[in-house]
């Protein structure tokens, strides 16, 4: 994350975790522990085949919304690993693109929370043209729960330009601190002359709604970039452990050279 902030400047925000006194401390420790380990038994009856290799770029995003979906499936497929005890039997991951987050601990039944913990979960498709997750990060930090995460999985496709879709090892970080340090790089450490305000989201519960308006919004930001997690230092070394992956006995970083150059040409 480069150089250190300068003595004016705030604190560079700190990961702070759920308290261990918290009720469903346990259960968060096992759903995050879940996520590293979901990539090893996700399953996907998605197959792609017949698509020029050039051609793959453009189905990014619907197939990343395809993705998501079934990791909150195979989030529910794995149960007996993070309810062991069968203490939440009441309770199933339940998406919801439209909000924040986009997967939930959901239940209708009466007389319980209906909500217990959340995850915003994000498919990066890693041989697409820009070598980064392009995907804005832009809910202010009021909204997100000490127990919130966020989860992001590359993916790719298990024969490189066909097959099913197979998952890598995700980015996982609490998502309060993913929107706090996003706000502070905004503010205070980026480079460039440009305006650097924010005006922020007056929205300050959890689980909002879909007309809640929960954006952070920069009063100038002319390249779109804010919100852009991949682009402010925080999944640095992240992304290029996840290229130095193999994918057919060749690195992922070579696939995504190569694929660039041709859709390019």
């Amino acid at each position: 994350m480069s150089e250190q902030p300068s003595p004016e400047t705030p604190p560079i925000p700190q990961i702070q975790l759920p308290d261990p006194a918290w009720e469903h401390y346990t259960l968060y420790q096992r759903v995050r522990q879940m996520l590293f380990a979901l990539p090893s038994f996700f399953t996907s009856a998605l197959t792609i085949s017949g698509v020029l290799a050039t051609d793959l770029f453009t189905f990014n995003a619907s197939l990343g919304a395809t993705i998501e979906a079934q990791v909150a499936d195979a989030l529910n497929a794995l149960r007996s690993t993070w309810d062991p005890d069968q203490r939440y039997t009441l309770y199933h991951f339940v998406r919801q693109p439209q909000t924040f987050p986009d997967v939930i601990l959901h239940t209708t039944a009466p007389d319980q929370p209906s909500i217990i913990l959340g995850i915003e979960l994000k498919g990066w498709y890693v041989l697409a043209r820009e070598k980064e997750p392009s995907f804005r990060y832009r809910v202010t930090p009021a909204v997100c729960a000490p127990w919130d995460l966020l989860a992001i999985y590359p993916w790719v496709l298990s024969q490189a330009v066909s097959g099913s879709p197979r998952l890598f090892q995700p980015f996982v970080t609490p998502a309060r601190y993913a929107a706090e340090y996003r706000n502070w790089w905004w503010q205070y450490h980026r480079e460039g002359k440009s305006e650097r305000d924010i005006v922020f989201s007056q929205v300050h519960h959890f689980y909002p709604v879909k007309s809640d308006q929960i954006a952070d919004k920069p009063t100038s930001d002319s390249g779109g970039n804010f919100g852009r997690l991949a682009r402010i230092g925080i999944m640095d070394a992240y992304i290029n452990a996840v290229f130095q992956e193999k994918l057919l006995g060749i690195s992922l970083d070579a696939w995504q050279d190569f694929l660039s150059k041709q859709a390019s040409s």
